[in-house]
């Protein structure tokens, strides 16, 4: 079975935009998201058109706060904190990678924990580890919705997680423990990667680097997430897994491109509801 994220992408986009119907109607307020994007990185740009498109899409509206030529840190940090205390702004888009030299950590600490869309404050990792997750990163949690989506079980499953990036591997891991899922963690100092590879009822694999995982590395059955992005030299898109020869030992797997890419997007337009709804909550 291919695991298509487009499908699970367009029932999570019209659920959003059901909710944001009803929050305009009820309440006469527009979700708003503030974009951030410093440089002229041409996959942050792409990237942001894409967001916005999305936001579009569902009734979100979007401020973009674009600074092609760059700007310093404390201006950074400045316009964060602006953002965070405009109580017409309801979640905040910092676009990552910034630009060389400058402190993503301290930026992403000057967004306040309740309008961080991309769940990366240290706050909001902190409490999906305590098991109170509050907004969790978009990738992750469009990993977790393909997995519901196509009735995959995860409670009980042996799940291995190969990458530890605070982006992607480790949220990725504590949603899935969430979840009753028994989890290993592997990484560029794991031992014998293929042996915890062939363990798993659940492989995902957000490593950054193409060909990762082969088909001799995975036990038939399977059920792998693809999360990686590669552009070869010759131009195609491929996974962090060597889709021809894991696809026939699987059970299910997510194609590259195609897979978990459009959930990243839906699941920032979700979480942009659910802080709208949180800022008018009682």
């Amino acid at each position: 079975m291919i695991l298509h994220g487009k499908p699970v992408q367009e029932r999570v986009l019209a659920e959003v935009k059901a909710g944001v119907d009803r929050l305009k109607q009820a309440r006469g307020v527009t979700p708003t998201l503030g974009v951030v994007l410093i440089g002229e990185d041409p996959a942050s740009q792409i990237y942001v058109r894409n967001k916005k498109r999305a936001a579009d899409s569902v009734g979100i509206a979007s401020r973009d706060c674009l600074y092609p030529q760059g700007i310093t840190q404390r201006e950074l940090n400045a316009l964060l904190r602006s953002l965070s205390a405009d109580p017409a702004i309801h979640g905040i888009l910092l676009q990552l990678p910034l630009p060389r030299g400058m402190d993503e950590d301290a930026a992403v600490a000057a967004i306040a924990p309740e309008k961080d869309v991309d769940g990366l404050h240290p706050m909001n990792l902190g409490n999906l580890l305590g098991g109170k997750p509050g907004a969790i990163p978009c990738t992750p949690a469009g990993c977790v919705e393909i997995l519901d989506h196509y009735g995959i079980p995860i409670e009980r499953a042996e799940a291995v997680v190969i990458g530890r990036s605070r982006l992607v591997g480790k949220p990725l891991a504590q949603l899935l423990l969430g979840r009753n899922a028994t989890v290993t963690v592997c990484h560029t100092r794991t031992r014998d990667l293929a042996a915890h590879c062939r363990r798993a009822d659940i492989l995902c694999v957000a490593a950054g680097r193409a060909g990762v995982v082969t088909g001799d590395m995975v036990r038939e059955g399977v059920v792998v997430i693809d999360v990686g992005m590669n552009r070869l030299p010759t131009g195609k898109v491929t996974g962090d897994v060597d889709f021809a020869s894991v696809a026939p030992r699987a059970r299910a797997i997510t194609p590259v491109p195609g897979g978990v890419g459009p959930m990243t997007i839906a699941m920032l337009m979700r979480n942009t509801h659910r802080a709208a709804l949180r800022h008018l909550a009682p």
